[in-house]
């Protein structure tokens, strides 16, 4: 296991060099100038002589190789840049925004889980029947609906109707609530479907029958054997899923005023500010490998007959 978890690492430092060296490629190609988008975003008048000085100071007049260069370097001793927007450390901007987004992704998943688990079980238990045929149209019917809708026709109704909630998300659990929900409808969708057709394929299996034929109980089967072996495919799309809701909730964010990642990496974007994209590439990517690792050790710790390849 320390072999396999030791490898995994060294692929991790080779795909973050790469996926940084791509992020910096692009950023490079990107049409217009950051200087000037810094310049702009001071407030400062843009002069052909003090936008040359600018471009200096930020090394973008020095040839590309030599830009990665230097800025990995500086990545290696923990340095990720300061923003061209207003100054500030991306490290400290990055891991204020992380807070909000831990926040968000795990409350969606968590309400996910808790509901779409039971409802999975349920159906599989009541298969072919007007309940079974109900749920998964709802899952067909909320997996299908995008995130953007789903969260104007969430604000529509609790908070410009009934009132009940605010149209800018806070950072309380009143605040939470519509953000949360916004990202779970799509994801109970494609768990209650994924969870069920898991369970059933449990439940088919012989020793299921086995057990039935020897007079064990239903209910003991079901929660000591089949979610027992259903559990590594339901981690793995749990596992996936996270490492999707770090670096994917961009939408929901945008639209709830929510300060995670999601929203700081839009509001890079539009202001050009390269050491934040870079640095929220870097993050996300780290983390989503960093989280299938942890997931393949749980498989070992579920199942000792799972042996990391």
């Amino acid at each position: 296991m320390k072999k396999y978890i030791g490898k995994r690492l060294l692929h991790l430092v080779g795909i973050l060099i790469a996926l940084s060296f791509l992020t910096f490629l692009l950023m490079y190609l990107a049409p217009g100038d950051a200087a000037t988008k810094k310049l702009n975003a001071q407030g400062i008048a843009v002069s052909q002589e003090v936008l040359e000085q600018v471009r200096t100071e930020m090394g973008l007049d020095r040839p590309f190789l030599v830009q990665y260069g230097d800025w990995a370097l500086k990545v290696l001793r923990g340095d990720l840049g300061n923003s061209y927007k207003d100054g500030v450390s991306v490290a400290a901007k990055l891991g204020k925004a992380l807070g909000y987004t831990v926040e968000l992704a795990f409350g969606s998943l968590l309400l996910s889980l808790v509901i779409a688990l039971p409802l999975a079980i349920l159906t599989a238990l009541k298969q072919d029947s007007l309940l079974d045929y109900l749920l998964r149209f709802l899952s067909f019917i909320g997996n299908s609906l995008p995130n953007f809708l789903i969260s104007v026709l969430l604000m529509y109704f609790f908070c410009v109707k009934a009132r009940l909630l605010p149209v800018v998300a806070e950072r309380s659990l009143k605040g939470l609530l519509l953000p949360s929900a916004a990202l779970s409808i799509p994801m109970i969708g494609r768990f209650l479907r994924q969870f069920r057709a898991e369970i059933l394929e449990q439940m088919s299996r012989s020793y299921v029958s086995g057990a039935a034929s020897r007079g064990v109980k239903r209910r003991y089967i079901l929660y000591r054997n089949v979610l027992h072996n259903a559990s590594i495919t339901i981690l793995t799309i749990v596992g996936l899923q996270i490492g999707t809701l770090m670096g994917g909730s961009v939408v929901i964010e945008t639209i709830f005023r929510w300060p995670g990642l999601g929203k700081l990496a839009m509001d890079a974007i539009t202001a050009r500010d390269y050491p934040v994209i870079q640095g929220f590439v870097l993050l996300t990517a780290s983390f989503y490998v960093l989280v299938n690792l942890l997931t393949d050790i749980a498989y070992h710790w579920i199942d000792p007959r799972v042996r990391p390849e």
